[in-house]
């Protein structure tokens, strides 16, 4: 069989990744929104997702982030340098290695789990049961890094052969999977669950049903991925050769963003170390942030990678001026889409996630807490948004280690803030996520400057004004929002009819946003809106 593939166009392949990107975003919130009614936040859903924490964490390091960028660009070139033999012998030296090792790190995990929640999750002991649920439940979820890893490596292959569908969709299956087998199996598990299957009070029990529910959905991902790896010709052979000078090749490309990316990972850790002390802080603070992750993901992600080749080509023409142009175009979109976001999500925080999360078991006090989390949160979307499209700058000037440097000063600001919140102010889970919203303002402040040293961005005041008009939208979009909000949960106690005036009062006051933006000459009007059509490919006809 011929392994000959059309090439898409990268619009084409952009907007089917895209679609793909808003489905797999779109079902893991409804996989966490039914886990979270299933077992409310408190201590089963505390321990959930302290027990997928380190794995996931895994993923993030290695399967979807450094290794692999580092597999697709490998495979890429050894398949346009020496053609497909040596590409496919590549690939199984790569994925029986990854076999080895993360086989190996799965069972060290297991042995070593009490180890590893002691490390990352000490607070558990102040709630009886929760250490021991907690180390038992990691070690059923760990070799999910195993899984996953091989369904990025699949997924990479797909991609350097110009199959975008399949393997853009496999976080979507993912997330099926895991909510149809992790109910299944929290009703196969727990017989008081059975016993009264319209209004069940899920136990520990049920809470090992769904974890084995989600390490099925990984072998899903991994499994709908082959039949379209097949029909490209490829077959797996077993190919263990540790010394092999390809594997010192792959490394070489992955350590820089490994380290970079594992920075950002500590502060994850450290956050849940000091939220394991508080009942229902890790559920507070996961749930929030998944929010937070919406914008970052729609806007940040897109803009960054549009950034990226751009300035890179510039760069290597000599051309800084346009260097300089773009990344200030990028960023100036940065901050004018993810301001009205972070007032929206601010403003709207209680509704959105009584709209999102307030069911069974998940009560209004937990609403309450969770969406003061998401307000402390808010505070730093911008900066995370503009750190999307400051880091490819650095990587395109061939200066990685400056990211690097400022991610591990990131480390020492979180933990001290942390510390000052949560003993000093008592700000309890609410201090910790103000603390990641600090590190994130911080952390783009130190990569503006330093990128100002390097290209023209444009002088500081013509940026104050900027942002001025920005703010001043953005506070027009808070206040009809607000406004909205307030008179229909004045005029009906409906549910049903309040998430219908919630999402009517998002519509509208974006709408105002982008009213108030012309009115005082933003230009970034019809730019912002040209590239969420792209991003939705669904609005590709509205005018």
């Amino acid at each position: 069989m011929t392994s000959r593939v059309a090439e898409p166009s990268t619009r084409r392949a952009a907007g089917i990744v895209g679609l793909a990107v808003i489905a797999s975003r779109v079902f893991g919130l409804i996989r966490e929104q039914v886990f979270a009614a299933m077992f409310g936040a408190g201590k089963l859903l505390d321990v959930y997702i302290a027990a997928f924490q380190i794995p996931n964490l895994f993923r993030d390091l290695f399967a979807e982030g450094a290794l692999s960028i580092a597999f697709t660009t490998l495979f890429t070139r050894t398949w346009d340098k020496d053609g497909e033999a040596p590409a496919w012998q590549l690939a199984n030296l790569i994925l029986t290695a990854m076999l080895v090792l993360m086989g190996a790190l799965c069972l060290a995990a297991i042995a070593a789990a009490p180890w590893i929640v002691e490390v990352t999750n000490f607070g558990f002991h102040h709630v009886p049961g929760k250490f021991e649920l907690a180390v038992r439940l990691t070690r059923v979820l760990f070799p999910f890094i195993l899984f996953v890893s091989l369904a990025a490596a699949v997924m990479g292959m797909l991609n350097a052969r110009h199959v975008f569908g399949v393997p853009a969709s496999a976080s979507t299956v993912f997330n099926i999977v895991s909510v149809i087998a992790g109910v299944a199996g929290a009703y196969a598990f727990d017989p008081a669950a059975r016993a009264h299957p319209l209004h069940p009070a899920f136990g520990e029990q049920a809470l090992l049903g769904v974890c084995l529910g989600v390490l099925l959905g990984g072998v899903a991902q991994l499994v709908m991925q082959l039949p379209s790896l097949l029909r490209l010709g490829f077959r797996f052979r077993w190919t263990f050769n540790p010394g092999d000078p390809r594997l010192a090749e792959l490394w070489r490309l992955m350590w820089p963003s490994l380290i970079a990316a594992a920075a950002v990972q500590v502060n994850v850790l450290v956050n849940g170390m000091f939220a394991s002390e508080i009942n229902g802080g890790r559920s507070w603070l996961f749930c929030a942030f998944r929010l937070m992750q919406l914008p970052i993901g729609l806007f940040g992600v897109s803009l960054a990678t549009a950034t990226l080749p751009a300035v890179a080509r510039a760069f290597s023409r000599g051309d800084m001026k346009g260097f300089g142009a773009t990344a200030a175009d990028s960023l100036r979109l940065a901050w004018f889409l993810s301001l009205p976001a972070a007032v929206g999500l601010a403003v709207l925080a209680r509704p959105i996630i009584a709209l999102i999360y307030q069911h069974g078991r998940f009560s209004a006090y937990d609403t309450h807490q969770t969406a003061l989390a998401l307000q402390a949160y808010a505070l730093g979307l911008s900066g995370y948004a503009a750190i999307r499209v400051l880091v490819p700058c650095f990587f395109a000037l061939g200066l990685p280690r400056t990211p690097l440097r400022v991610s591990l000063i990131g480390i020492g600001v979180n933990l001290a803030l942390n510390l000052l919140n949560v003993f000093v102010l008592h700000f309890g889970h609410v201090g910790l996520a103000l603390a990641t919203s600090s590190v994130a303002l911080t952390n783009f402040v130190q990569l503006l400057f330093a990128l100002r040293k390097r290209v023209d961005l444009g002088a500081l005041s013509s940026w104050i004004i900027y942002i001025g008009r920005c703010l001043a939208a953005a506070g027009v979009c808070g206040a009809v929002a607000f406004g909205l909000n307030a008179l229909a949960e004045h005029a009906t106690a409906d549910r049903w009819l309040r998430a219908l005036a919630l999402v009517g009062a998002i519509g509208v006051s974006a709408g105002a946003y982008f009213a108030a933006a012309r009115l005082l000459r933003l230009e970034e009007t019809s730019q912002a809106w040209s590239m969420i059509r792209r991003r939705l490919p669904f609005l590709k006809g509205a005018a």
